[in-house]
């Protein structure tokens, strides 16, 4: 059987970044299709090559490229990543509903090149099968978090995520009021984002969000979103439970890994704690939300229907790892009524 090429339209208005691009995807299961240098041009080019996957820069002549996602997905849905300078305005694209986000590389060299391509045709390919009826904006909730008592024993919430997790946890961390436990979270990024990731959940949620530092606590009403390019584990310590930062290598094919974490969550914490694995590509945090179910912790799998991309959590299900299989808008609401 001949497999088909991820046909694939490059939008941005820099000549240099268009060859660039061009010169990645020269590979065998990507066919560059056009290019296009505005929204306009990229409109009727869309219409009239039928792209697979668009690439889009943020900032653009004549309309930006977040402007162009809000007229074009309600039109013609199709899969985006955007290709952007580093931004907090990434994850307004995504919340426009863009798939996923690569950064522009610092520099030419052969090194921040070759990371570069590698993330871009990873992140194309995942795009290419990403379900877009389930890119949703965030939706906060109103009537779960009242039903919280401050007594409980839960004492960590660890969530984890890949593509789509972005929008998703954004969802479930908005649901939440100050009395929820700790929150500790690795959404699969790279460093920087991470950081704005935080402080963009942080001006939005009711809880407190940062991007955790090594020796940061676990505290009620806060949540540590992993640092982009380390591994983040939990330990327990007199005063409470902390979380230590730290380089390594990628398991998974990530760092950070869901999987790091949620195994010493299941060390650590035990049944006191809750995991949740979110959508994403692969199977990282599968195994650690096995080994945090039999630990005792209470565990949910995001459902099929409702991923934009069914891997993570679908490993997770296959493996046994789940006490519970939920559509994301029963996430927050499940956490609640488990908390004891």
């Amino acid at each position: 059987m001949i497999k088909n090429k991820i046909k694939v339209l490059i939008v941005d208005d820099s000549d240099i970044f268009i060859k660039l691009i061009e010169d990645v995807l020269a590979e065998k299961d990507i066919e560059v299709i056009g290019v296009a240098r505005d929204a306009f041009q990229a409109w009727d080019k869309i219409v009239k090559l039928k792209p697979d996957v668009v690439t889009l820069d943020v900032e653009m002549p004549k309309m930006s490229g977040i402007d162009f996602l809000r007229f074009l997905l309600p039109r013609f849905p199709i899969p985006v990543v955007m290709v952007s300078s580093v931004s907090s305005s990434v994850f307004d694209a995504i919340n426009a509903g863009a798939v996923d986000f690569v950064a522009k590389p610092s520099g030419l060299d052969k090194e921040n090149i070759g990371a570069f391509s590698a993330e871009l045709i990873t992140k194309i390919k995942i795009a290419s099968i990403a379900k877009l009826e389930n890119i949703i904006p965030i939706k906060k909730s109103n009537d779960v978090s009242d039903r919280l008592t401050k007594k409980n024993n839960v004492k960590v919430i660890a969530i984890g995520a890949s593509t789509g997790g972005t929008e998703a946890i954004s969802q479930i961390l908005c649901s939440f009021e100050e009395e929820v436990p700790g929150i500790v979270v690795v959404q699969h990024m790279p460093p920087v984002f991470t950081g704005l990731y935080a402080k963009r959940l942080n001006s939005i949620c009711s809880l407190k969000v940062k991007e955790a530092e090594d020796g940061d606590l676990v505290l009620p009403g806060r949540a540590l979103i992993a640092p982009g390019g380390m591994h983040m584990k939990l330990v327990k310590k007199d005063e409470g439970f902390i979380v230590r930062c730290y380089e390594g290598e990628k398991v998974n094919g990530h760092s950070p890994s869901v999987d790091v974490l949620f195994k010493t969550v299941a060390k650590e914490v035990g049944n006191n704690a809750i995991g949740v694995l979110l959508t994403g590509m692969g199977k990282d945090g599968a195994e650690g939300l096995f080994e945090m179910k039999k630990s005792g912790a209470y565990t949910i799998a995001q459902d099929e229907k409702t991923c934009v991309v069914f891997g993570m959590s679908k490993e997770a299900i296959n493996m046994g790892g789940a006490s519970s299989v939920l559509p994301l808008d029963k996430i927050a609401e499940d956490i609640l009524n488990n908390i004891k």
